[in-house]
């Protein structure tokens, strides 16, 4: 009988990760950046969450926006055998190597808040949203308060970034339906406050003439309104994505026309539990999605607090 029970478990170890047999579970997560408004928000949540279960712990590594030390992260974390991995990537077409690593050495490896570019292969899954739809909700709003006529500049996130080129798209798809409605200008801000104020001050001494500006997150968006001025911004709409405590702040205010709920909370909390699933050898599915809401001077009071 035990010799029976030794065959099984042997089967059963050459199917499931190393992890599903671990008394304590334990993850290893690298951030892109600590020093960005938002993942601070996920990566508050995904701690948040790590405390709340019995024997599960995280480890926390900040990339600092390095492509090659957030690959030695990973290189640390399958030196000590965790059971899995979470990954913010620091740029989404260049996982590859953090893909190709995790998989030989059996470690559940999950993607938060950025899609890789890549397609991901059994023992991946990746927990986000939809960041195409974000830049149509934004756009459409603008569209509305434009009156389908005006010039719109686009401030755009890091290239490298899924998200830049999703949320830049889904307001190009928009634009587009609206003939009367032009995209002037469009440049990064690197998702920066300080980025946003610099490209939107060139903007104006360059002279356009701008009606509406769509920011691929609340940061710059808060940097174009502080470029702005108060004179200026009477005429222009600004409109960002995220939903940060900052920025429903600026809508509070009437200074930001709208902003598109990312769930921080959502996004992090979720990581960690399709981590543990996975580590234990439980299905998850593929694509975690959290979906996106528009935040209006309407509504925005239902956000405070959400993330």
């Amino acid at each position: 009988m035990k010799f029976k029970k030794l065959i099984v478990a042997s089967a059963l170890a050459s199917v499931l990760p190393f992890g599903a047999y671990a008394e304590d579970i334990k993850i290893g997560v690298s951030m892109a950046l600590f020093d960005d408004n938002f993942l601070t928000l996920v990566r508050q949540a995904m701690q948040e969450k790590t405390a709340e279960l019995d024997g599960v712990s995280a480890q926390f590594e900040d990339a600092k926006n390095d492509v090659g030390q957030q690959l030695q992260q990973v290189e640390s974390f399958v030196n000590q055998k965790l059971d899995a991995i979470v990954i913010n990537p620091v740029d989404t077409q260049a996982v590859a190597p953090i893909i190709k690593r995790a998989e030989a050495a059996g470690i559940p490896l999950i993607f938060v808040n950025r899609r890789p570019e890549a397609a991901l292969p059994d023992g991946m899954a990746f927990v986000g949203s939809d960041s195409k739809v974000a830049g149509r909700l934004q756009m459409e709003y603008i569209a509305e308060k434009l009156g389908g006529k005006g010039n719109v500049a686009i401030l755009m996130g890091e290239l490298s970034n899924e998200a830049t080129r999703d949320r830049t798209s889904g307001v190009e798809e928009v634009a587009a339906k609206y003939p009367d409605i032009k995209i002037i200008a469009k440049e990064t801000g690197k998702w920066s406050r300080k980025e946003g104020i610099d490209v939107t001050n060139n903007w104006l001494l360059s002279g356009y003439e701008i009606d509406a500006i769509a920011s691929n997150n609340d940061e710059m968006a808060i940097g174009a309104i502080m470029a702005l001025g108060p004179n200026r911004l009477k005429d222009v709409i600004v409109g960002g994505v995220d939903a940060t405590p900052d920025a429903l702040a600026f809508v509070d205010k009437g200074m930001m026309a709208l902003t598109v709920f990312q769930d921080a909370k959502g996004q992090g909390k979720a990581s960690i539990e399709t981590a543990v699933k996975m580590a234990k050898g439980e299905a998850v599915d593929k694509n975690v999605m959290i979906p996106y809401e528009l935040v209006s001077p309407e509504n925005h009071k239902e956000f405070v607090g959400r993330n």
